[in-house]
């Protein structure tokens, strides 16, 4: 657990009062890149680079104002009209003004890999601090992501970079709380921005490490080498006993799943590819053991529609034939799946089809431990119910770029939420045709290469939707919904319960049940920035 260079013998989290220590589940060196457009960035999302405002995508609230002080759309939702911050600055003393975030605008309209969700606006400077942002059609879905992820940067040093989709940011400048202090292979430091707009910060630096994996997290943490780290730790029902001083929060946020490789049209090869596999795969779990073995009991049911339950409730459609998958299993269904599509259990034990046994690859990142207990035990459950897993561990770097370019059958993860509070944006990015594309090629993030046309039309309709008219949006959530259920391209296994171990006896202010004002996981950006920024040490 070196930290070479970034001061305190192993890290020591806790060598100064004001400096925050954080493990993100970072294995292996840092490689340095703060461009916060580039997938290969490590960090900088609302710590150095700023949106307009904060969206806490955990309940509904109101936007938290960062570079942007207000904003309103006109009747048709065709105009948008911002007013931003007068006084802020670069951290290079340059000043910031409304062109930055139209030079911002018009570098993502126009760079394909930078524009994940497909903004075709219109971006003007009426003066220093106002713009307006024109589009051809309604677009109310568009607001949040515009003013919430998209990370202004300074038109006077990015206007001269050759590709800023690609090209690598050494020395970032930006308006945020935190600027770079020093950077080593093995870990980084960031530094509170004294000159920042809203005030300088509490915490006066944050340590970023890298270890192994989740073990080497938890030894970290029981060592107090960290004071922030989210993930599994043993006993994490008895993190306050075992680890004093520490606290842990559980959020469920993110909905763990099966991606599947799952349109032969894109150029997806396997079994996965047929839709009764997939429905087989998902009625054979038992998704209470998994909960038990892999997650601790911090998971929770999940909606095969993929709305979040609790926060989504009054829009998960009536019309879905379950509202929750099934946490035991059902055997005997999967099994009259896979007969209906022509498999019949050879003498193994094993369904197959045109003499081939039905057998799926599953690719996992090693280190992670919790995905891995969970495969394994999805391992011996589906082979109850003659289907056979093959767990395939690999670096997270060949992990993603198998993910990202269709080149697999299976893989565990999470689907993440969108920038606001609405399963929308969920939709938007992982069953979306915009978001995605054949094999071969990179999806973003749309990695099961879904492209079904009432999906699409669906969510098409919704763009043009005030998100106030809850009836209006409903037939449109309920037809996503149910197609989704029909086809299962992500197969849902739980509603992963996110827990972060946290020092609150150094640190004050951290997000609770009482006051969730963010997302509480330490790779969540820019919710982590909210947190960064909202914390003191003790005593202060």
């Amino acid at each position: 657990m070196a930290v070479a260079g970034c001061g305190g013998s192993g890290g020591g989290g806790g060598t100064a009062a004001d400096t925050l220590v954080v493990y993100t589940g970072q294995a292996g060196d840092w490689q340095l890149n703060f461009n916060p457009y580039s997938p290969t960035r490590i960090e900088g999302l609302g710590t150095i680079f700023e949106p307009l405002f904060f969206y806490n995508i955990t309940g509904s609230s109101d936007p938290v104002k960062r570079l942007g002080e207000s904003f309103e759309w006109n009747a048709d939702g065709t105009v948008l009209s911002i007013t931003t911050r007068a006084g802020a600055t670069w951290t290079d003393g340059k000043p910031f003004t409304a062109k930055d975030v139209v030079f911002t605008l018009d570098m993502v309209a126009k760079t394909p890999t930078m524009n994940s969700v497909g903004y075709k606006g219109k971006a003007t400077a009426i003066d220093d601090t106002h713009l307006t942002v024109t589009f051809d059609e309604p677009s109310y879905l568009v607001g949040p992501q515009v003013l919430g992820r998209t990370w202004i940067v300074p038109e006077h040093l990015w206007g001269q970079l050759s590709d800023p989709a690609t090209d690598v940011i050494a020395t970032p400048v930006g308006t945020g709380p935190f600027q770079l202090d020093e950077f080593k292979a093995q870990a980084f430091t960031l530094k509170a921005n004294e000159g920042y707009h809203s005030g300088a910060p509490a915490v006066k630096k944050i340590r970023y490490l890298s270890l192994s994996g989740n073990q080497a997290g938890a030894d970290a943490l029981k060592a107090g080498q960290v004071d922030w780290q989210t993930g599994p730790v043993p006993d994490i029902a008895n993190v306050e006993k075992n680890y004093p001083g520490y606290k842990a929060n559980t959020t469920p946020m993110n909905q763990a799943a099966l991606l599947t490789c799952s349109n032969a049209a894109l150029g997806c090869e396997g079994p996965q590819t047929d839709p009764a596999v997939r429905k087989a795969v998902h009625y054979a779990l038992n998704r209470t053991q998994v909960n038990s073995l892999a997650f601790e009991n911090t998971a929770s049911e999940i909606s095969p529609g993929f709305a979040l339950l609790g926060r989504d409730d009054d829009v998960i459609s009536s019309k879905l034939a379950e509202r929750t998958a099934p946490m035991q299993p059902d055997t005997a269904k999967a099994g009259q799946l896979l007969e209906g599509a022509g498999y019949a259990k050879g003498g193994d034990g094993f369904y197959a089809k045109d003499g081939r046994q039905l057998a799926l690859n599953v690719k996992v990142v090693a280190g992670w431990t919790d995905y891995i207990t969970a495969l394994d035990t999805m391992t011996q459950q589906l082979q109850q119910a003659g289907i056979k897993l093959n767990v395939q561990q690999s670096s997270w770097n060949e992990w993603a770029d198998a993910r990202g370019q269709g080149k697999y059958q299976l893989i565990i993860d999470s689907l993440y939420q969108g920038p606001a509070a609405d399963p929308f944006y969920l939709y938007s990015y992982f069953f979306a045709t915009s978001s995605t594309a054949p094999v071969g090629q990179t999806a973003t993030p749309n990695f099961a290469r879904v492209s079904d046309p009432a999906i699409d039309a669906a969510l098409d309709a919704l763009k043009a939707i005030n998100p106030e008219d809850t009836a209006a949006r409903q037939p449109h959530l309920d037809a996503i919904q149910t197609r989704v259920e029909e086809t299962v391209p992500y197969i849902p296994l739980l509603t992963a319960g996110t827990t972060s171990e946290y020092n609150a006896k150094k640190f004050t202010g951290w997000p609770d049940e009482s006051n969730p004002y963010a997302f509480f996981a330490v790779w969540s950006a820019p919710d982590n920035s909210e947190i960064y920024r909202t914390l003191k040490p003790a005593g202060q």
